[in-house]
């Protein structure tokens, strides 16, 4: 890291995912000049201390971003549609979180440890993965490097934390609610989360996948540079508050013993293995929950194939599945000498 420092603006930081990116950036010493906090008019005024400063939030309009260099966006499709074009237009580099760039031939999607080379080639706007979709690349990439991926089913557990505030209070209060034998009624979602699972997260399509199934398909294969990855997915809402969860059974190319692919695991970078069953070692949201690593484990054979493998991922998502893997794609970004 150089010795500059480096203008931020945040949009969507009185959001979970935008509290989180500032408390990240604080626990990283990233080389911070001004940082301007955005949001909507509704939380304009608000003041939220990062580290030794307080900072009131601005509402965001198209000229909030004179003078910054990087700007963070954790809002709406629609907010990011709107400002990151604006934001790279005043010579910033955006780096969004909604799903509004991810499939777009010329934004980057990017997990630095996998695929940060595709940083080269930005034009401004840069895109982070679906929280669901990242820690799977983690832990699917070193292997494919060694062994390439054919074919991948991932079935993740998502906490409402991904959802939002609102969807984290509704579990508390349902949950209370419901242990006091109330009735539940759902507001965020269309039923009960409480002692629930709903196996619907954002829209359905035409094809009886939703689309954030879709997602978790294309941006896979995008970040990988593999079109020829047969995937599939379903995608499942679980009453857990922070971290997400996958099962995923992927087919190689060739035959792999499981402890290969745990040493390989080992070995990659924010990658913690945790697999050892005789002792009920394996990843758990709640101890995923405020952790940067990806955690895997329960690597077995897949019954089904003999050149399959079976895991466990657990992430927490409002880290690595969003403000942490921003931050990281700054630092890499400064590291390339891009900015």
């Amino acid at each position: 890291m150089s010795d500059k420092k480096y203008n931020i603006a945040v949009v969507g930081a009185t959001g979970m995912v935008g509290r989180e990116f500032l408390g990240i950036l604080a626990q990283r010493k990233f080389p911070v000049g001004e940082l301007r906090l955005l949001a909507t008019s509704r939380s304009a005024g608000r003041k939220i201390v990062v580290g030794d400063r307080e900072i009131t939030v601005e509402e965001t309009t198209n000229d909030s971003f004179a003078g910054a260099d990087f700007v963070f966006v954790s809002a709406s499709g629609q907010a990011s549609r709107e400002y990151c074009p604006i934001a790279a237009q005043a010579g910033a580099i955006a780096i969004d979180d909604s799903s509004a760039w991810r499939m777009d031939p010329k934004v980057p999607l990017v997990v630095p440890e996998v695929n940060a080379d595709d940083l080269e080639k930005h034009q401004g706007i840069i895109s982070i993965p679906n929280c669901s979709t990242t820690p799977v690349v983690m832990c699917l990439w070193p292997i494919h490097k060694v062994n390439p991926v054919k074919r991948v089913i991932a079935d993740t557990y998502q906490s409402v934390s991904g959802t939002g505030k609102a969807a984290v209070d509704e579990l508390v209060t349902q949950s209370k609610l419901v242990l006091e034998g109330k009735d539940a009624a759902p507001h965020v979602y269309p039923h009960q989360i409480a002692f629930n699972l709903l196996p619907h997260i954002d829209v359905f399509m035409d094809s009886g996948y939703t689309k954030e199934e879709w997602k978790m398909i294309h941006e896979t294969r995008k970040i990988m540079h593999d079109e020829t990855i047969a995937m599939s997915a379903t995608c499942v809402r679980v009453p857990v508050m922070i971290s997400h969860s996958c099962a995923v059974h992927v087919e190689l190319t060739h035959p792999m013993d499981p402890d290969e692919a745990r040493d390989i695991l080992a070995e990659s970078p924010g990658v913690t293995v945790q697999d050892d069953p005789s002792i009920s070692l394996y990843p758990l949201p709640w101890l995923a929950a405020g952790e940067d690593d990806v955690f895997v484990g329960r690597i077995r054979q897949d019954a089904s194939h003999p050149n399959s493998l079976a895991m466990w991922i657990s992430s927490d998502n409002l880290r690595k599945g969003a403000a942490l893997n921003a931050i990281q794609i700054a630092e890499e970004l400064v590291k390339r000498s891009l900015v």
